[in-house]
This record gives C-alpha cells, structure tokens and sequence, in this order.
C-alpha cells in the first residue's frame, strides 16, 4: 500500500524513520543496537504497510495494557500472546538447529515449575490428581547412539480435568517431578494418560482467539526438559496419536516426529512394575529422547 502515496509523504515517513535508527546509533551494546534497529525498521513498515489508523493504535496499546493487567506471578498472559502468534515456537526453531537425529524442541509453556519434587525411576509424578494412570518409560541418548546416565528430567502435565496444580494457587502439587535416568541412561515412572485442555482464554489473549474464530484448546500432550552437561537442553513434549486436536493446537506445538502411539491396557493386565492399581485401567508410551551436543540452560534461572 505504500506505493499508492506521495512521494512527498513517503519521503516524510522515510525521514522520521531514519531518525528513530540514529537515535540508538550510540548503543554501547552491539547486540542491543541490532535488535532494537532491526525491530523499529519491522514496526515502521507495519505501520506503513497497513497503513495502520489511531483508533486500532490505541485499540493495540489498550489490548497490550489489559495482557499486562492479566500478567501475576500465577500466570504469564504474554507468554500465552506469544504463543498464539507462534512467536514461541517461531524462537523454539531458531534456537534448536537440526542435529542429526536429536528430539524436536517445542514450547516450554507457561507452567513449568522449577521446584518439582524429586522422585526415583519408576516413581508416581501424578500427586493423587484424577486421570487414567499411565506408565512412561524411554532412554535418554547423544546423537551418537551412546546412553547418557545421570541425565536431569523434568515433567510436568495437567490433570484429567485439564487444569496444571499451579493454577489453583493454593499449594497444591501434583503433575510435576524431578528424576534422573539410572546408569544406562533410562528412565521410567508413573503419570497420567495426556487429556486436551484450553489454554487459559478468560483474557485478553482469548478474547483475540474468539474475534479470530481461533479455538484455546491444546493438543493431550506430556510437557519434557531433559539437560546434562556438554548437551542442549531439551524442552518437549510428546503428543497423543489419533488426537482430533494435532493440526489445530492453539500455540502450533505439535511436531510429527513427537506424536506417539499410547496402549491401553484392562485392569486385568499386569502393569510393568507389578503396581496394583485397584482395578483401574491404564496407558503406556515409550519415548526415546536424544539430546544434541551444546551448552545446557538452567530455564528455571531464565524464569526467576
């Protein structure tokens, strides 16, 4: 659209534009200097572009005023904003570069929690929380095919009614834990068969998803962050095959190579470990992870 305006008035804007980059020329950060050049060049000719009105300026900063409102220690509605815009996943991709035959990283979601209690292989992450039990068990390995002992899990998922403990605020946890795999670089334990659920769309960022006809829900997943010295740490998840939801997850988490068959299983079945679960059926996935060489994030320090 910027074609059809004077030359006059495309000179004007060209100027003012120029202005705004010369003001962050002496920028003692290298790095500060190019990203705020480089975001200011893309705002300007989205403006420019679209040829955007004040009223949806001010409807913008009114709706960015009311996601920071929304914002608390209890919930993060701009990392939801970021979601729905793919702006996450977007950022998940440029920061996880393909390497050989490493797990596909996806969002970390805002519900992970750096305090989840510690449990041993084979332990019960679900915290007494409702759901169909079910067993997950994988091996953590380098690129190369080698096992990787000692390497640091963290999972953490919602309950069968689709709500993570950490939304109830009343100290309540259940969901969530901390193992590490054993010598051969395994691991196993006890969760819940993964259910979908909405992201939390009583806000600002819910209301964007009704105005664009776009559903909150997100696809049944099992949210992983694997790390151990001198590898990437992974943030994952694992998915449900047959899910309905897998094409139309609201934050476009779902990666092909991360969706996994799940069995079922009676309540006659005996479980792997020999645990009675008093004659309630079950599920069972294995996911294998494997980690790419690199440097490990502490993401609960990020987060802090």
């Amino acid at each position: 659209m910027t074609s059809q305006i004077s030359p006059e008035q495309s000179a004007r804007e060209e100027e003012l534009l120029a202005r705004v980059l010369g003001s962050f020329e002496h920028t003692p950060d290298e790095r500060l200097r190019y990203l705020l050049q480089e975001l200011v060049t893309h705002l300007h000719t989205f403006v420019r572009t679209v040829r955007l009105t004040e009223p949806e300026w001010n409807a913008a900063i009114e709706f960015l005023t009311r996601v920071g409102h929304m914002t608390n220690q209890h919930r993060q509605e701009f990392v939801l904003l970021s979601d729905v815009l793919g702006v996450s996943m977007q950022t998940v991709a440029v920061n996880n570069e393909a390497a050989g035959n490493a797990t596909e990283a996806t969002v970390l979601g805002p519900f992970f929690a750096q305090d989840a209690p510690h449990i041993e292989n084979g332990g019960d992450i679900s915290g007494g929380a409702p759901g169909e039990p079910a067993w997950v068990e994988g091996t953590v390995k380098s690129v190369g095919g080698a096992p990787i002992p000692g390497a640091r899990i963290e999972v953490w998922e919602a309950g069968e009614d689709g709500h993570y403990d950490v939304q109830h605020h009343d100290g309540r946890v259940y969901g969530r834990a901390r193992l590490f795999a054993d010598e051969n670089g395994e691991f196993r334990f006890w969760g819940l068969f993964p259910t979908p659920y909405p992201i939390p769309d009583d806000g600002p960022v819910g209301d964007l998803l009704q105005a664009t006809g776009r559903s909150p829900y997100r696809a049944a997943h099992l949210h992983f962050m694997v790390s151990a010295p001198g590898y990437r740490t992974l943030v994952t998840h694992i998915f449900v095959r047959g899910d309905e939801l897998l094409d139309k997850d609201s934050v476009f988490g779902v990666k092909d190579s991360l969706v996994h068959d799940w069995s079922h299983h009676s309540a006659a079945e005996p479980t792997p470990d020999g645990r009675d679960l008093r004659g309630r059926r079950w599920a069972r996935v294995r996911f294998d992870v494997v980690l790419a060489p690199g440097q490990s994030v502490d993401y609960g320090a990020l987060m802090a």
